[in-house]
């Protein structure tokens, strides 16, 4: 069965840190372009980072020099490392690994940045 989970979210107060990771299943990571996106209430859903096959890596200007978004191919999982985190920062983070045609999310976790 072809899965995506993405686990890592929580409560954590400004400038603090959280690692969020995408772990796939019934697919190889490495094969396809994974990219990070977050929805907040009311808002729609925005890229936020992405790393190529070819461990290309992208950011939005918001959380440039912030976050960190890395693959490890032996665990078949991408990770996105959030640092100096801000109220602004939460949201629903999804992950999306996409080979075309192929295109797989996840289900999302949620991630609070409030004091």
């Amino acid at each position: 069965q072809v899965q995506l989970v993405e686990s890592g979210g929580g409560l954590v107060q400004p400038g603090g840190s959280l690692r969020l990771s995408c772990a796939a299943s019934g697919f190889t990571l490495d094969y396809y372009g994974i990219g990070w996106f977050r929805q907040a209430p009311g808002k729609e859903r925005e890229g936020v980072s992405y790393i190529s096959r070819r461990d290309n890596t992208f950011y939005a200007d918001s959380v440039k020099g912030r976050f960190t978004i890395s693959r490890d191919n032996a665990k078949n999982t991408v990770y996105l490392q959030m640092n100096s985190l801000k109220p602004e920062d939460t949201a629903v983070y999804y992950c999306n690994a996409k080979s075309s045609p192929y295109t797989y999310w996840g289900q999302g976790t949620q991630v609070t940045v409030s004091s």
